[in-house]
């Protein structure tokens, strides 16, 4: 039995501002229980408080132990879907839905871009039919959830972020407008679905899982791996990966099959020497400090450069550098010819800056997508690439996650960081299978830059097994 020698009463368990409140139990007991620093006393109600998060793990120890309690957190309610018009499960969809199902209701679901993640989610937000909040990482992405759930479910979803507050049982939402209301809105929901959550474990965002009580937790990424390691707390903010599917299962199958193609230029004689005598500057500035304190870092630059004459003149070299490769005058040159041999076909220009994307689109007079877009003239550019009134897009980083791309076949990569996360997301914009038809990716890369460097870290994965290396004639 029990002790209730300790406390009088029946205990009482609230959410408040992102955290549960439980009054009636002395926290010497509830550390006896759960462990210490696992509730912490609040002497300003005189009750102990932990992360919402951690809700499960309350309601299923007091509830172990028999502790009697009133349960006032939960103020979430049963969807009823008015329609259903969802696409049969591939096989793989399937498989990942009810490994989700068997874990518990709580885990990672890791599929390659373009093999239907979204279809996954909606055929679990179908099953459990319970109130479900779905965070993305950008407001275009939010908008998306929105009308795939509103075509496939008949559901006029809330929306919370971009300058609109309003909730409904089902709602959309950004991570940041998710981290700014969820201490408000942490119990409404008992389902919570992270799109491309390799986003979550940032030192901020993290919040949106911490302050929500949901005990039912998706999240949804083609690509978990992070560069800091945080990736490895996934498993606290929504639960262990439960399935995941190689890319070489279903490339040729679910996913048109592809071939990735990378096309060396080389920078012109001006561009070259300008190129070096900045190179040489940044490497005698590292130099100098290094012969003072051998463990100085590219970060300590970045953190003097705000104090330092010399340090904010290296950092500037560096980002003049970077400039001279993302905007080679013979990366211009190929695009043209890579747009000859593809003429007819729609393609998608990744670059590496906003100004390289703004000089594609002014040479080749094609529309340019960059964060700043407004959410109108994103949807009309969409909107005519897919219909065949623009042959080609040019975008820096907004096209390199989540947002539904129409059938495009081919992608040419000029310039972009060295994460083999955003070239997985970037070949996966044009893997959605189409008939038949072979994808196929371009990397033009200033060969003898740092450049090069970067493109190499982006290809050590399985995905670029068998990249072609082709030098321009």
């Amino acid at each position: 039995m029990p002790d209730h020698s300790a406390f009088s009463g029946i205990a009482r368990l609230v959410f408040a501002a992102g955290t549960l409140v439980l009054t009636g139990i002395p926290l010497v007991k509830l550390d006896a229980w759960f462990g210490k620093l696992f509730w912490v006393a609040d002497p300003r109600i005189g009750a102990a408080r932990c992360d919402a998060i951690r809700y499960s793990q309350v309601i299923a120890e007091l509830q172990r132990r028999r502790i009697q309690f009133a349960d006032d957190v939960a103020d979430w309610q049963e969807v009823r879907w008015k329609a259903e018009e969802l696409h049969e499960l591939r096989p793989e969809q399937l498989q990942a839905v009810d490994a989700w199902m068997e874990a518990g209701q709580a885990g990672c679901v890791v599929m390659p871009t373009g093999t239907g993640k979204t279809e996954v989610a909606l055929s679990i937000m179908q099953r459990t039919k319970v109130a479900t909040l779905i965070v993305s990482p950008v407001r275009d992405l939010m908008y998306q959830w929105h009308r795939r759930i509103l075509r496939c479910l008949s559901y006029d979803a809330g929306i919370i972020g971009d300058n609109v507050f309003r909730v409904q049982p089902v709602s959309v939402t950004t991570y940041d407008s998710a981290c700014i209301h969820m201490q408000s809105l942490g119990n409404r929901f008992g389902l919570i679905i992270f799109d491309e959550c390799h986003h979550l474990p940032g030192q901020i965002r993290r919040d949106a899982a911490r302050m929500c009580v949901a005990p039912a937790r998706l999240g949804l990424t083609a690509t978990p791996e992070r560069a800091d390691g945080r990736h490895a707390d996934l498993n606290e903010l929504i639960g262990p990966i439960v399935y995941e599917l190689p890319i070489g299962e279903v490339k040729g199958k679910s996913l048109a099959d592809y071939d990735i193609v990378r096309i060396p230029v080389h920078l012109n004689d001006g561009e070259q020497k300008r190129y070096d005598l900045l190179s040489e500057e940044v490497r005698s500035y590292m130099s100098e400090q290094r012969k003072e304190n051998p463990m100085f870092s590219w970060e300590d630059v970045c953190a003097e450069s705000a104090v330092s004459h010399d340090s904010r003149r290296a950092l500037k070299s560096y980002h003049a550098k970077r400039a001279i490769e993302d905007r080679a005058e013979e990366k211009l040159k190929t695009l043209e010819d890579l747009f000859r041999l593809h003429a007819g076909d729609r393609c998608i220009v990744f670059a590496g800056s906003n100004a390289m994307a703004r000089d594609v689109s002014l040479r080749f007079l094609i529309p340019c997508l960059l964060n700043h877009c407004g959410k109108k003239e994103r949807l009309e550019i969409l909107e005519g690439f897919a219909a065949g009134d623009y042959p080609a897009i040019v975008a820096n980083q907004v096209l390199d996650e989540g947002v539904d791309v129409p059938a495009a076949k081919v992608a040419i990569v000029i310039g972009g960081m060295a994460s083999s996360r955003q070239a997985r997301q970037r070949l996966g914009r044009i893997l959605r299978r189409s008939g038949n038809a072979r994808a196929v990716l371009y990397e033009v890369v200033c060969a003898g830059t740092n450049e090069e460097l970067r493109s190499r870290q982006r290809r050590r994965h399985e995905t670029f097994d068998g990249t072609k290396h082709r030098r321009k004639t």
